[in-house]
This record gives structure tokens, C-alpha cells and sequence, in this order.
């Protein structure tokens, strides 16, 4: 008791210099940057959606999503780790949930179930589902470290068992949200310090649960243009019967366009543009219009003809507005971001603030990354928003909540070598969720 007495003592000038510090500036910047990014090129891509009465409607309606957003961030960041670590089984179990009700009679949006309505607000399961994700992994993870300082193998299976049950709630949405949490899965085992053996044998289970769906869904139809075309714009099939879940054929003839002839056949001056293929035609075309310095916002050739410019194609606007040099900025921006989370975990004291700010920058940057590679071909098509800038309340909002999340870490974990600092941040942690960081850098 006098032992704990002391500590507390000692602890409480620490706790207060802790608790007055400012959260991290570089990670607020990168945030301003993206919301800066995000109105002037929701603008510039909505063109399909100005109305002739208010030619203003996209961006304000977008603006409100933005603002909603600034507010969940600002208040998050100044969450304590005790408050973050008693909503993470809540927000876990209830984000399965969301995921299960959408899996089997979520809105149908593009031939998948995607999104469900909850008091008139639209919930897309897969952004929910990627903040659980890492909440839960930092969470089990911390809470399963044994006295070597290793994540013991229940740690482990309960971490990766989760994400293979959100992941097969979103493998029907579309590979690249699948692939998504697994990546962010494994960043989290490496800063965990799992040894590489263990996160083989994960990476084998993922791959031998991939082939388990793949096998049991044995969707061998091809599809017509015809039959993508009205599936993409009411749901049903040319038979009228509702399709509830993207087909395995899709992905199959996605990736075949993607690798086999029509890869090199789509630089042809002379190719035809149908149903399939259009979206990422047009998507290059607007990258080819921007060149090296871009045309600037308003000045867009093929905003008005690019399905879904300002959600999943938003990123080929900004290249045709900026050109190569504005692309590449903004790929810097996003690497920044991770580089700062890096910097910032490995000072922390403790692994699950560590594991929280590192989590939330994979997942940000990956979805970025994979954002990006789709829309200039680096990998076959598929819908994935761009973090932050892409039109999509869940998607902001799960966005505002991760750097919200990852400034809380800036400020409140302790990063510094201070004994009376780390045992003030000790005590904001439970008992058994004191682990200290195994990659801290003294």
C-alpha cells in the first residue's frame, strides 16, 4: 500500500505534465492538409451532382460530413487510454453485429450488400469494421503479452480469428477490404514483436480460409455487360432476381481484364469502352488530361463522364486537376502520416498506445495506397474510398475517429525515459494492460 502511495506521488506531476501536453502538430497538419484536399476536389468531382437551383449542394452536404467529423476528432483526442480501452469490446461487438445484419440484409449498392440505414443515417459495415479491427488487435493483443514480453498463441488465434470473420463479412463487398485487415493484421503482429514464424502460420490459416471460400463458392457464370450494367444500377439481374453478394466470377474477370490481353489492348487508341471497363478508361483519360502540373479544380475534362468520380475515382480527378506532381504529393502526405505514427510508437512506454497510433496509420495508408493502385492500374478494379477525401459519411467519420485516436496517443502516452512519466502512464492503463513497448528506441 505504501509502495502504491508513492507511486502515486510520485506520479501525479508527471500525470500533469502529461495531461497539459498538446497533441502532436505534424499529425494535426496532415489532417488540416487532407480536410483542405477534400473540399476543393469534392467540388471539382461532383459535377454529375450539381443541381441547376444550388450548384453549391455536393460540397455542403459534404461539408456537414467534414465538420461532424472535425468535432469527433478534436473530442477524441483528448480521450484518456482508460475511456478508449472500455469502449473497445463494445465498439468490436457491435461493429460484428452491424457487419452481420449488412452481410445478410444490408442496402444492396453496386450488386453487394454494403450499407444499412440506422435512424437516417447510412452505416457502411466495412468502415466500422477496419476501426474494430485494430482496436481489437491492440486491445487482445496488449492484454495477452506474458512476462517474456511475447503475445502468448491465444493473443494470437483470438486476433486473427477476428479478423477472418470481419473478413469474410466483406470478402462479398470486394477483395481490397479483405486484404485490408489482413495487412493491418500482420503491421500489428511485427510491432507487437510476434516472431516471424508464428505470422507465417497466420498468413498460411488466412490463405487456406481463402481457399475454403473459394472452393465452397464455385461461381463459375460469366457475366455480359448487359448483365454488370444492370446489376451496377438497380441490384437485380437481367432476370430480375435480386443479387445480394458481388459474384466470384466478377473478381475472376476483373483480374483476367487486369493481367490477360485486354490489359495491354486498353492503351490502344482504337479500344471499345462498354459497361465493364468504362470506369477505368475514363479514369485514365482524366490522369493523361493532367499530365505534369494538372488543368486546376474546375477545369476537369471527364468529371461529368467518370462514374463515381468523387468517391471511388477521386483520386484520378486530383491527378487531371494537379497533374503527376499534385499525385505524388499527396502520396507523400499519406507516407507522412505513417512515418509520424512510427516516430510517435516508437517512443511510447507502453504497447498499446504503440500498437493503437500504428494501427490506425496502416490503416489509413494502406486503404490509401490500395486506393491509388486501383485507380491508375496498379491493381485490378475494385471500390475502396481515398481516406478522408472521398465523398462517404462512414468513411469520414471512421477516418476523423482513427486520427482522433492516434492524437490521443500523441498526447497522452508517455515518450520520454522519465521513470515518474511512465509509471503516471502506467496507471491509466489496467493491471494486466501495462506491457511495456518491446520496439520502444530509448
Amino acid at each position: 500500500m505504501e509502495s502504491e502511495m508513492r507511486q502515486g506521488l510520485a506520479g501525479a506531476p508527471a500525470r500533469e505534465a502529461v495531461e497539459t501536453r498538446k497533441a502532436d502538430k505534424y499529425i494535426w497538419a496532415i489532417y488540416i492538409a487532407l480536410l483542405v484536399v477534400s473540399v476543393v476536389e469534392l467540388y471539382s468531382a461532383s459535377s454529375r451532382e450539381v443541381q441547376a437551383s444550388n450548384v453549391f449542394a455536393p460540397l455542403l452536404r459534404h461539408g456537414k460530413m467534414l465538420v461532424l467529423g472535425a468535432g469527433i476528432t478534436i473530442g477524441l483526442s483528448r480521450l484518456k487510454f482508460k475511456w478508449i480501452i472500455g469502449m473497445t469490446p463494445f465498439f468490436a461487438l457491435v461493429s460484428l453485429l452491424i457487419g452481420v445484419y449488412v452481410f445478410f440484409n444490408g442496402q444492396i449498392i453496386n450488386g453487394a450488400r454494403r450499407s444499412m440505414n440506422l435512424m437516417g443515417i447510412q452505416l457502411q459495415s466495412a468502415e466500422l469494421l477496419k476501426l474494430a479491427v485494430v482496436l481489437f488487435i491492440a486491445y487482445i493483443m496488449t492484454r495477452k503479452i506474458g512476462n517474456g514480453q511475447r503475445v502468448n498463441n491465444v493473443g494470437l488465434i483470438f486476433s486473427a480469428g477476428y479478423v477472418l470473420i470481419c473478413g469474410g463479412l466483406l470478402v462479398t463487398q470486394g477483395l481490397t477490404n479483405t486484404l485490408l485487415l489482413m495487412g493491418v493484421s500482420f503491421a500489428m503482429m511485427l510491432i507487437a514483436g510476434v516472431d516471424l514464424r508464428r505470422i507465417l502460420l497466420v498468413f498460411v490459416c488466412y490463405m487456406a480460409a481463402a481457399g475454403v471460400y473459394m472452393g465452397f463458392k464455385g461461381d463459375k457464370d460469366e457475366e455480359t455487360a448487359a448483365e454488370t450494367t444492370a446489376i451496377m444500377t438497380t441490384g437485380k439481374d437481367l432476370s430480375g432476381k435480386e443479387v445480394t453478394h458481388a459474384r466470384q466470377s466478377t473478381w475472376m474477370a476483373r483480374i483476367d481484364r487486369w493481367m490477360g490481353n485486354d490489359s495491354i489492348k486498353k492503351y490502344d487508341p482504337e479500344y471499345k469502352i462498354d459497361a465493364k471497363n468504362r470506369q477505368e478508361m475514363y479514369s485514365y483519360f482524366a490522369q493523361a488530361n493532367g499530365g505534369i502540373h494538372g488543368v486546376l479544380p474546375g477545369n476537369s475534362r471527364e468529371t461529368a463522364r467518370l462514374p463515381l468520380a468523387f468517391s471511388d475515382y477521386i483520386f484520378a480527378i486530383i491527378v487531371e486537376d494537379w497533374g503527376f506532381i499534385g499525385g505524388m504529393a499527396l502520396l507523400v502526405l499519406y507516407l507522412c502520416l505513417l512515418g509520424r505514427a512510427g516516430v510517435i510508437a516508437a517512443r511510447c512506454s507502453h504497447v498499446f498506445p504503440a500498437l493503437l497510433v500504428m494501427g490506425m496509420a496502416v490503416m489509413i495508408v494502406l486503404q490509401a495506397l490500395f486506393h491509388m493502385a486501383i485507380v491508375t492500374g496498379v491493381f485490378p478494379v475494385s471500390g475502396q474510398p481515398l481516406p478522408m477525401i472521398s465523398k462517404g459519411g462512414t468513411s469520414i467519420i471512421a477516418t476523423s475517429i482513427a486520427f482522433g485516436l492516434m492524437l490521443a496517443v500523441s498526447r497522452f502516452a508517455s515518450q520520454s525515459n522519465k521513470r515518474k512519466e511512465i509509471i503516471a502512464a502506467a496507471q491509466e492503463l489496467p493491471d494486466d494492460m501495462d506491457a511495456a513497448n518491446p520496439g520502444k528506441i530509448n
